[in-house]
């Protein structure tokens, strides 16, 4: 560099010995300037001007605050420092040269004290990816393998991570060369004191940056992101250290255009906007499953698969863009979730994709019809298909995300049509008996049970301590696992939303409540065994039908409460939350029936839910019961 420029530049300087830094983004990644005009104001930077951007990294108490002052602001301290060893900075600080036009990012150091280390080191990429030259600041008499593995795991989340995201605002800003083709110069400023500098020895060939690129080579790193790698060295045996070095370097990369163009500051701003929004939230330590500095879980998507445990492979927050799930392994079978999709096969022969969905009853049959019908074939009955997986649909898997209320909750309005056509049948054959029968009553559970139970006639003995149940005894289900257990193993309750159940506590067994109602892999043995089972559904229905039918009554005993909880659609409001009629207000009383209607789902009284009609939108094909306000509504409902 020529001495004149140096001249100019130290005159520069000294213009700015009021200006002062400010905290760009705080060490919880949040942004602290909210418009791009409060950015511009800050720095001082008119809207026009073209400028670089220069971060520093390094670790505490190296000096990295101190060479950003004493490089470009002739010793003033625009960044703060400390005598101390401790970390003064914390977060990212940002300040503008004018005489190289370019925005300084000074950041925390990597060894600084902090409860959210993880966080941290997320943001420091950041800051990489906006800038357009990297400064690693060490201070020692040999450059460490934590130096070269911190910028080498950066190259490499820079590639895998942020070159996606940084072509995208690229597009959006109308830059004629993407961001992520050409990344930051990295320049390696080292001082030491005894030692000699990298690459002094005249015996040593290609000078220093060969030796740094050997050194990543041998720590099988490498520094791809990066579109240059240089070295500068400065030796202080007596203070002041010698920055002259170190600023000809970076005044050499501020004037060269050749990789990367000088760009307007409100991109610099709007990257680093995007960025912040895109990859945030929390990351707990036990995440964390490798020793680098930048792992996936930094800037992944942590949603694990229910069924098979496969990760989703999108970035950080992707449903914000519409972006569903992804994993890369095939999923597995899970009866608990029943996660296997049906879809047209003809459709797909077309090029669409459109799931099929079973039907209890077709709208054309009555209630008695519909319920005989579903009974004799099973819940998975379909209508005018006997055998559809072998003809007009194909299976396939699908992963189980958390969130996903397609497969979590196994609460159709199948289920509640058919326990409104066993009261139907039940109130339609009165006074031929006292009293239900326990085959009836296990029969009816079965029918509304969600998918991952067990059914009665496979529980013989308590799923916990295996006692034998003995006629009479009551088999209670684990809501979490689906096993059935005795009164003694399942006196535990606690909530189990990823079954559909919602916030309420429910009951559960002892080993699920102390794990927590982590327990996926339940029953895959004898999952042929239950299907072989159903199987026989037509015969045994025939044999209780014909042996009970001289029992059933209007007060059969079957587990109200169990099957209300089962069959109630998604849209329904839960009992527990019905304190009055929506409608009139009037409170319920122990007497006073809850009654929801079927379009809305909300909970009326008797009188203000007195009429009956198809809702064909919500399922119902038949005449079912519908609140005042829904049938005043014009129009098929």
């Amino acid at each position: 560099m020529s001495s004149s420029l140096l001249k100019e530049v130290g005159e520069l300087d000294i213009n700015t010995e009021n200006c002062k830094s400010f905290l760009l983004v705080d060490e919880n990644e949040t942004l602290q300037v909210m418009e791009e005009e409060s950015f511009l104001e800050r720095l001082g930077i008119p809207s026009n001007k073209a400028v670089k951007v220069l971060s520093i990294f390094g670790n505490t108490g190296d000096g990295k605050s101190h060479t950003l002052n004493a490089t470009f602001f002739n010793g003033h301290e625009v960044f703060r420092t400390s005598e101390t060893q401790d970390s003064c900075t914390v977060g990212v600080w940002a300040a503008f040269d004018p005489s190289l036009s370019l925005i300084l990012l000074d950041t925390e150091g990597l060894l600084g004290a902090t409860s959210k280390q993880n966080q941290r080191m997320r943001l420091l990429l950041k800051v990489l990816a906006v800038s357009d030259m990297v400064v690693y600041r060490t201070r020692a008499e040999r450059l460490h393998n934590d130096l070269f593995r911190f910028l080498g795991n950066a190259s490499q989340a820079y590639l895998k991570h942020f070159t996606s995201e940084l072509k995208a605002m690229s597009d959006r800003c109308g830059l004629e060369v993407p961001l992520s083709s050409l990344g930051p110069a990295l320049l390696v400023f080292h001082e030491t004191s005894n030692t000699k500098l990298l690459g002094c020895d005249s015996r040593t060939p290609g000078g220093a940056e060969q030796l740094l690129q050997k050194r990543f080579h041998q720590l099988s790193l490498s520094t791809e992101a990066f579109n240059s790698v240089e070295y500068v060295g400065t030796r202080t045996t007596l203070p002041p250290t010698n920055f002259s070095g170190f600023l000809e370097v970076v005044c050499r990369r501020a004037s060269n255009t050749s990789t990367r163009s000088r760009r307007p500051p409100a991109i610099v701003y709007n990257v680093l906007k995007a960025l912040s929004m895109r990859f945030n939230g929390e990351i707990t330590d036990d995440r964390i499953t490798t020793s680098s500095f930048f792992p996936d879980e930094y800037f992944s998507c942590s949603n694990v698969c229910l069924s098979c445990g496969a990760r989703c492979t999108k970035n950080m927050n992707h449903l914000k863009d519409n972006v569903a799930h992804t994993a890369k392994s095939r999923c597995r079978y899970t009866h608990q979730y029943n996660n296997k999709v049906l879809i047209c096969r003809v459709c797909y022969e077309r090029g669409l994709e459109v799931a099929v969905n079973p039907k209890t009853s077709a709208s054309t049959d009555s209630k008695w019809f519909g319920l005989a019908t579903y009974a004799w074939s099973g819940r998975q009955h379909w209508i005018g298909n006997q055998d559809p997986e072998g003809s007009v649909v194909r299976p396939e898997l699908r992963h189980v995300w958390l969130g996903n209320e397609a497969f979590l909750k196994d609460n159709s309005n199948g289920t509640q049509r058919v326990l409104d056509g066993v009261n139907f049948a039940i109130q339609s054959v009165t006074d031929y008996s006292r009293g239900p029968t326990k085959a009836i009553t296990a029969w009816l559970t079965d029918q509304v049970a969600p998918e991952y139970w067990r059914p009665n006639s496979q529980i013989t003995e308590c799923h916990q301590c295996k006692k034998p149940f003995e006629d009479g005894e009551r088999k209670h289900h684990c809501r979490s696992c689906g096993e059935g257990c005795c009164d003694v193993c399942s006196t535990k309750t606690m909530s189990v939303p990823e079954r559909g159940w919602g916030s309420a506590a429910v009951r559960v067994c002892d080993d699920c409540f102390r794990t927590g109602g982590n327990s996926t892999d339940v029953a895959g043995k004898q999952l042929e065994a239950a299907r072989e089972g159903r199987g026989l559904m037509a015969r045994r229905i025939t044999e209780v039908a014909q042996s009970t039918l001289d029992a059933m009554t209007s007060a059969v005993e079957y587990p109200l409460g169990i099957v209300k909880d089962v069959a109630r659609p998604d849209y329904w409001v839960p009992d527990h939350e019905l304190v009055k009629c929506h409608h009139c207000e009037k409170p319920f009383a122990g007497t006073t029936a809850k009654h929801h209607c079927r379009a809305c789902g909300l909970g009326f009284c008797s009188q203000c839910s007195p009429e009956l009609r198809p809702v064909p939108s919500r399922g119902w094909d038949h005449p079912v019961r519908v609140c005042v306000d829904c049938s005043e509504k014009k129009g098929e409902l």
